[in-house]
């Protein structure tokens, strides 16, 4: 005889809440690099718990290639995720964020899509075999979100990683198609909603969602693209949270929201750090719209030069350094150097200590990982608003890397891009020790006015080749 399993209920909703507690305690682990790798532990464990419980509500169906499809599935996944982990640098992290959140949208259309072509699978049908209204319009809107997520990461992936110029892709009356084809997208789902479910109308709302998020991404600057970011990180949420309504999934629910929410207050604090509406930040952004004298290839002013042995002549004669680093650091894998370099400064008594700005790199929190993974200690590492203040009383600072977020056109020029953005005021140390490759511009495409200070030195150079032999330099 065949086995009949019927799943408790209440069993199941106290799994998808002990699930969502432990969500809730990853987001605070990982809101501090001390308690990181318990959250991210925590988090896993929440996973895990949600997965064997959507298992567990499917009972024992006498089919068994359904187990077959579901066990090859999570292998592939699981077997994608293990090798992605291992192999994927840390430099390319913002880029697989970006990469994941567009898999999570694109999940949220598949699960719509069952959802519309089984209703019975799912326990949404009527007697009549229709979908309700209100099912169906959780279903479209999450829809919706999903596909706007897919196409926008996917944007945001290849600017990130070089695929694509950074450069805003600025359409004629780009504002204009965004509005109508808005539009479009309300009256589709409200179509769709009143006609019970109709498979064309769903694919009609994919398909304008996913033209809509290439066309509200592709305006969007290189030096916005940490917003971008989270913002998309904020959408991937609301997608499942909305599939999950319609599901009746506590737990899609659950994580959909603190995705959601969390991702959006992530964005605000993006855009403070940066003195920008959020709104304008999806209205088209900047980074490449303007750029400064160097940028434009104006007439290069003189800068001081030196190289290895200068920084750390200057650097071990101090008796306070702070270190700024920046995505340059990341791209050259610096930072186990930077920390050997840190240490050896230490060693000859100097007090070394770092400054993150809150939108370094490519994502938030991007430097912070970076020196964690170089085992830098919690404690030397200060945020914006804890050390701005002691830039007037280091001997030197030295920045690898950075550029836009030391840049003083920010407090100082109104006519710049970035003015009013929050920046490292690193030019009111006794010396700044700048390296760069060149002096090409930063992200926004603007020219720094550091460069050619008086007490600055340009150690120009790859990050990591010239921090390994100031660090053999302070060591003699």
């Amino acid at each position: 005889m065949p086995v009949t399993f019927e799943p408790n209920a209440n069993v199941v909703a106290l799994l998808y809440l002990a699930s969502g507690v432990l969500f809730i305690l990853a987001l605070r682990g990982l809101a501090s690099p001390a308690t990181s790798r318990q959250g991210n532990a925590l988090g896993m464990l929440g996973m895990m718990i949600a997965v064997v419980t959507t298992l567990f509500l499917l009972g024992a169906p006498n089919d068994p290639i359904t187990w077959v499809l579901i066990i090859a599935a999570l292998a592939v996944g699981g077997g994608i995720g293990a090798y992605t982990a291992k192999n994927i640098p840390m430099t390319m992290m913002p880029e697989l964020v970006a990469a994941f959140h567009s898999l999570v949208g694109l999940a949220a259309v598949f699960v719509a899509a069952g959802a519309v072509y089984a209703p019975e699978a799912f326990g949404i049908a009527g007697s009549d075999g229709r979908i309700g209204f209100v099912p169906l319009l959780e279903m479209s809107i999450g829809t919706a979100i999903g596909a706007i997520t897919f196409t926008g990461s996917v944007i945001a992936f290849a600017k990130l990683s070089g695929r694509m110029s950074g450069k805003p892709i600025l359409l004629p009356a780009r504002h204009l198609i965004n509005l109508a084809l808005a539009a479009l997208i309300v009256w589709l789902v409200y179509e769709f909603c009143r006609s019970g479910g109709s498979a064309l109308l769903f694919w009609a709302i994919t398909v304008a969602a996913l033209l809509f998020g290439v066309l509200i991404i592709v305006p969007i600057g290189g030096a916005d693209m940490p917003v971008v970011v989270s913002m998309l990180n904020s959408y991937s949420g609301w997608a499942a949270a909305g599939i999950g309504f319609t599901l009746g999934n506590i737990a899609l629910i659950i994580t959909g929201a603190l995705v959601g929410s969390s991702g959006a207050i992530l964005s605000y604090i993006m855009c403070k750090g940066m003195n920008r509406a959020f709104l304008s930040v999806i209205a088209g952004g900047f980074g490449g719209e303007t750029a400064g004298p160097a940028a434009g290839g104006g007439e290069q002013k003189p800068v001081k030069l030196g190289g290895a042995e200068d920084a750390a002549y200057l650097m071990k004669n101090a008796s306070k350094v702070i270190i700024v680093p920046g995505y340059g650091m990341a791209v050259a894998q610096a930072q186990h150097a930077l920390r050997e370099m840190g240490d050896a400064l230490k060693k000859a008594g100097v007090e070394v200590k770092y400054a993150i700005h809150p939108v370094a790199g490519r994502m938030p929190g991007h430097m912070n990982v970076l020196l964690a993974e170089a085992n830098v200690p919690y404690d030397e590492v200060f945020e914006l608003e804890d050390i701005n203040s002691e830039f007037s009383q280091a001997d030197a600072v030295y920045v690898i890397g950075a550029n836009d977020v030391v840049n003083p056109a920010a407090e100082d020029d109104k006519t710049s891009p970035i003015y009013g953005m929050p920046v490292l005021q690193v030019w009111k140390a006794g010396t700044v020790l700048f390296n760069k490759r060149s002096l090409a511009s930063g992200y926004a495409g603007i020219d720094n006015p550091v460069f050619y200070r008086d007490n600055t030195v340009m150690v120009l150079g790859d990050a990591k080749k010239m921090t390994e032999e100031i660090a053999k330099a302070l060591a003699h």
